[in-house]
């Protein structure tokens, strides 16, 4: 039975996730038997191969759209003090990446990705966590649903990025709220800050989810009264994809803050996702281990705006190509017996 609020279409969401396609994934073992290469010898890049046939349901996946959608918000619990960087960096840091300047942009250039970034009323950050509810419930329902927009220009692989000053302080007061010890066990220096800026940003998550206890136990709650812009409307990113079929590559702390929210609502909701990279940021690898993702990547990262997913879609376009573009035995004219 419904209520008619407004997360009553995405709680419907959660109970029809397609399944992964075990077909599909039969055909690409059945290819790969055949290719030029002992069994199991290229390790994880084939079954990353196989990850891509059963969420996009095909033997033949394809990767000719990979887009790295990074959404860019600001948060109102900046006014703890809890970064070293002031709100206008956010806006800056987005007219950096129109210019082609930032980090993601190199990365994109170098592995053929598109790049699209979603402003989401910079001008108007959400309430302060530490005081109020971050959003009404159709203003989180809404930005989700903004997310979910993310792919509709069509996409075979779905890269998670973000960019908002204050947004680290939003996720580790998530990850507490969910999964529990204290505020210090989540909380990261993030922009950078010192001694005493970390101690605020601790004090801050502690407040803000004593204020909100209780939200846990409905992770939709919880995440109008925690998130901010950003992580609501990844978080319908990552629904809209699953719905759709279609990979999805998880960046670093703030983007599995949203992947966690929906982690906890609904058993195997994450099966098309994997974790690009560990971040450095917080207890990032915490995170991963409770939503049960091995990274690709380890490199001491954590810039966010999606450089860490975006440096593992290159890895996922080689697995893909080595899947698709090596030659069988027959092919080469060579004897796979011994």
């Amino acid at each position: 039975m419904t209520t008619g609020l407004p997360f009553d279409d995405i709680r419907d969401l959660f109970t029809r996730l397609p399944p992964l396609d075990g077909e599909a994934v039969a055909g690409m073992r059945d290819r790969d038997a055949e290719l030029t290469k002992p069994l199991g010898s290229l390790g994880r890049l084939e079954t990353l191969a196989e990850w891509l046939g059963a969420v996009q349901g095909t033997p033949r996946p394809t990767l000719n759209r990979p887009l790295v959608a990074v959404f860019a918000a600001n948060h109102g619990v900046v006014a703890q003090g809890v970064s070293s960087f002031p709100q206008s960096v956010t806006q800056g840091m987005v007219s950096n990446f129109a210019a082609g300047g930032a980090a993601v942009n190199q990365i994109c250039a170098t592995y053929g990705l598109g790049l699209k970034v979603f402003e989401l009323a910079l001008d108007y950050p959400t309430n302060d966590i530490t005081e109020d509810a971050a959003m009404d419930e159709a203003a989180c329902a809404a930005t989700m649903a903004f997310g979910m927009e993310a792919i509709a220009g069509g996409t075979d692989l779905l890269c998670l990025g973000e960019m908002g000053i204050g947004n680290t302080t939003i996720a580790a007061a998530i990850y507490h709220a969910l999964y529990g010890g204290s505020a210090a066990d989540w909380v990261g220096r993030g922009t950078g800050v010192d001694d005493a800026g970390l101690a605020r940003k601790i004090s801050a998550v502690e407040r803000a989810v004593a204020l909100h206890k209780g939200s846990s136990s409905d992770p939709l709650e919880l995440l109008r009264r925690l998130g901010g812009r950003d992580i609501a409307a990844m978080a319908g990113a990552i629904l809209a994809a699953r719905m759709q079929r279609v990979p999805v590559i998880l960046d670093g702390y703030v983007v599995c803050a949203a992947a966690a929210v929906l982690h906890a609502a609904a058993l195997g909701i994450l099966d098309h996702c994997i974790a690009g990279h560990r971040s450095a940021e917080g207890q990032h690898g915490e995170v991963l281990r409770r939503l049960g993702k091995e990274p690709l990547l380890d490199l001491g990262m954590r810039l966010g705006e999606g450089s860490g997913a975006a440096l593992a879609a290159g890895i996922v376009k080689a697995a893909l190509a080595c899947h698709t573009g090596m030659a069988t035995f027959a092919d080469a004219g060579v004897s796979n017996k011994d």
